[in-house]
């Protein structure tokens, strides 16, 4: 009898960490395998989403490769496993290199805990407790650091800055707008923008939650409570129409911050500001906080009861006056699914079918034709897969700034992201193809469209379009969005 032969998967390499043997993808980071294997590494620099920069060092571990030690510690963020790399995280020679890199990390970080937003979830203050020395041994004057101003949202305390440049990163790589970068060199650098300008991007408080330390915090949430005595609260996003996952956090009844929930099918691990910072707005002077009945052209406040008993006798005071056809009612958008169900029930119970949601809206003619809720019609992660997508009367940037990430990681994997607005606008996206016409013009031009790709396609084009561009052809720029879209590969066209 042969013996059987195992063979190894091609595309994988086995690499001992701490004494297990793993299976890992070839091309892969130390850390992120042992990330994947509940291998806990020390890191500040590193983030699963973000480019690898290797500056904080934190991550050394020590490698040997075919028997023989590497010269030096190596960094765990950057170093690809091999066939038969052995690694340990926790030998004498990787813990004096992260003892050593923790302890050169304070020697200019403020003893701020006490008084510090980031106190209790702090990276750094985590891993000084693992790998920092009881007592310093610098007795030097530390070096302090002019603040930033990022604007209203983030506020700045740089002196306890580390350098870690995760915010540099994901405002450059994932908002795509570049604000912040890494100034001077040496112990003087410093994390800035260019000329004072500060942040404007639609995701930058995205850097508070990337932040590892207490150098960019919330500017509404400062000093308001302590991360130890808020209690968390599951919910979706109320301002996007993607579902983005998010938690409250609350004290006593009182909304302090939102923060992004893991989803990789929906927002990944960001939030758009308007979901961060709108918790404002339920505090607001101006908000309706208890129920009000109008008596003598005057407002009063009143209880709960008595303002559903004022609201039931006037639905049916319309009814018996002037029948169930004039009752209607006109829910917002914003309501809870729930809460329209409810507020249906209540006036068909009255007899009456006159409900909506659509309060700003004066042409309902799509609604006849076809869905009213009619979705992307694709999961939301296969965006950033599309080889070509046309935007037709929107902005993504500001209106879905997720939707908009998506697309632009599309575009920079090499797919074409192309636009037809009524007017230009400033796209942190390469587009291939950008038209701006008059939003009269925009069906003609769409119509010049679909007879290109009817013509690529080969097939009849679609009834009707002889009615907007007779027998004329289509034009130039319309033939080359239509080629773009007919390529081989995944294309999709979005409406605003």
């Amino acid at each position: 009898m042969s013996a059987e032969v195992q063979t190894q998967n091609p595309e994988t390499v086995t690499v001992e960490i701490d004494g297990r043997a793993i299976d890992a993808p070839k091309g892969a980071s130390i850390i992120s395998v042992a990330d994947e294997h509940g291998i806990d590494i020390p890191r500040f620099c590193y983030h699963s989403k973000l480019s690898a920069p290797a500056n904080c060092r934190m991550c050394l571990v020590d490698v040997e490769m075919g028997g023989r030690p590497a010269p030096k510690p190596l960094p765990a963020c950057i170093t690809t496993v091999a066939d038969g790399m052995v690694v340990r995280t926790t030998s004498e020679r990787a813990l004096k290199a992260q003892r050593g890199v923790m302890e050169f990390l304070l020697i200019n970080h403020p003893l701020d805990c006490p008084i510090c937003d980031q106190g209790g979830e702090c990276e750094l203050q985590d891993l000084a407790l693992g790998y920092g020395r009881g007592i310093s041994r610098f007795v030097e004057r530390k070096r302090v650091v002019k603040d930033e101003n990022l604007g209203p949202l983030v506020a700045t305390e740089m002196t306890r800055c580390i350098h870690c440049t995760r915010c540099v990163r994901f405002l450059d790589e994932v908002a795509g707008t570049s604000e912040l970068g890494a100034m001077f060199r040496g112990e003087h650098t410093e994390i800035s923008t260019l000329v004072g300008a500060g942040v404007h991007s639609e995701l930058s408080g995205n850097i508070i939650d990337l932040c590892p330390v207490g150098a960019l915090t919330s500017r509404p949430y400062r000093y308001t409570a302590r991360a130890w005595e808020m209690l968390s609260h599951a919910t979706i996003a109320p301002h996007d129409c993607i579902g983005s996952n998010i938690d409250l956090h609350q004290v006593g009844g009182t909304i302090k911050r939102v923060v992004p929930r893991d989803n990789e099918a929906v927002n990944e691990c960001w939030i758009s500001d308007r979901d961060r910072f709108s918790y404002e707005g339920i505090y607001s002077a101006e908000r309706l906080l208890s129920p009000q009945i109008r008596e003598d052209g005057e407002w009063h406040s009143v209880d709960w009861q008595t303002a559903i008993e004022a609201a039931a006798n006037a639905l049916k005071t319309v009814v018996e006056k002037h029948g169930e056809q004039a009752l209607g009612a006109l829910i917002s958008p914003s309501s809870t699914l729930e809460e329209m169900t409810l507020a249906a029930r209540i006036i068909r119970a009255l007899g009456s079918d006159n409900i909506d949601t659509r309060l700003r809206r004066g042409d309902f003619r799509d609604g006849v034709r076809g869905d009213g809720f009619p979705g992307l019609g694709l999961p939301i992660p296969e965006l950033e897969q599309l080889d070509a997508a046309l935007i037709v009367g929107a902005y993504p940037r500001h209106e879905q700034p997720l939707l908009n990430h998506r697309l632009r990681k599309a575009a920079l994997r090499g797919g074409n992201v192309m636009a037809l607005n009524p007017c230009g606008f400033d796209w942190n996206i390469e587009l291939t193809h950008e038209q701006v016409v008059s939003a009269a013009a925009m069906p003609r031009r769409l119509a010049a469209i679909a007879r290109a790709v009817a013509g690529h396609q080969g097939v009849s084009e679609p009834q009707g379009l002889s009615d907007w561009l007779g027998d004329a052809p289509a034009d130039t720029a319309s033939q080359a969005i239509a080629a773009t879209l007919c390529a081989d590969g995944k294309a999709a066209v979005l409406l605003g």
